[in-house]
């Protein structure tokens, strides 16, 4: 099967599963890739934290922050399904930088997130990636801006009315009516710029390689591992990562390395038709069509 046929094949399975997905999968050894979409901007949601993570850590490295220095970091206090760490927290603690890099990035906590933010602004991570010759990412606004959307202001039972809004208020230039969804306002990447990412994290790069090595084994500890992880982890293998969710947009970058020596950097960003915030099927559609991305790759 040739590979246009292979990508028509799964975007029609994705359209018929509610999604729209922007895929990519690159051989890091042979520079080798198979898409769908690639060159698609969308909003990041999470995503960005990897970047974040980068320009924390490139600080650190400058003497700009101190890794050890601790912040006092409000609570959260959010009650709401989806949240983690700090942000479901009832009173004030003291962290250090470190430490808030490994609940933002591996928890993928809110609150730890913006409290990173506060030390290293928006244009801030953009110049260092710019710095650093990482193109196609746009940082613009801190999570607290990020999870400010209708879904915050339904009940549990009316949450579906959040993912409608999300879902019909789009236009065919991926402008929006809620600014977090807006790719001329949002933060935003392409499934290629974020496998760009990937390779000059996980090969030698402009990124310096301690800071490299720190920001993979914050990927690989993540705690989030319902999407792609199923399909790309096993005894043989190792998968490390970061996922973004905001209403109906469902991500997920990483890096599978095989024990043969195979390494595969991997970009699944999609956005559903479906209104509705749990949709374990999307899940697993996501991750089935990287893997075959993957495998086919793999086999070439």
């Amino acid at each position: 099967m040739s590979p246009e046929r292979l990508a028509r094949d799964l975007r029609r399975s994705l359209d018929e599963g509610g999604l729209y997905g922007s895929f990519l999968v690159r051989d890091l050894e042979t520079g080798d890739e198979l898409g769908i979409d690639p060159d698609t901007e969308l909003p990041s949601a999470s995503l960005v934290k990897v970047p974040l993570a980068l320009a924390t850590l490139e600080r650190i490295r400058r003497g700009e922050l101190d890794g050890s220095a601790t912040l006092d970091v409000q609570p959260g206090r959010i009650t709401s399904p989806g949240p983690t760490g700090l942000s479901r927290f009832r009173h004030p603690a003291r962290i250090a930088v470190d430490d808030l890099l490994y609940l933002s990035t591996s928890v993928s906590d809110g609150t730890a997130t913006d409290a990173l933010f506060g030390l290293t602004p928006p244009s801030h991570v953009a110049r260092i990636l710019g710095e650093l010759g990482l193109r196609g990412l746009s940082v613009r606004h801190t999570m607290r801006d990020l999870v400010d959307t209708p879904a915050e202001r339904f009940d549990t039972a009316q949450v579906h009315l959040a993912h409608a809004i999300a879902i019909d208020a789009g236009t065919t230039g991926r402008g929006h009516r809620l600014p977090q969804l807006d790719v001329s306002r949002a933060n935003t990447g392409t499934a290629r710029a974020f496998v760009d990412l990937l390779q000059a994290l996980w090969r030698p790069s402009t990124i310096d390689a301690a800071v490299a090595e720190r920001v993979r084994r914050l990927m690989g500890a993540n705690l989030m591992r319902h999407r792609l992880a199923p399909d790309f982890t096993s005894d043989a293998s190792s998968w490390s990562s970061k996922t973004g969710t905001l209403l109906n947009l469902r991500h997920e970058i990483g890096v599978v390395e095989h024990a043969d020596g195979q390494s595969f950097a991997i970009a699944a960003l999609t956005e559903s038709r479906v209104p509705a915030s749990n949709q374990p099927g999307a899940e697993a559609l996501m991750a089935q069509v990287a893997r075959t991305l993957r495998d086919r790759l793999r086999q070439l």
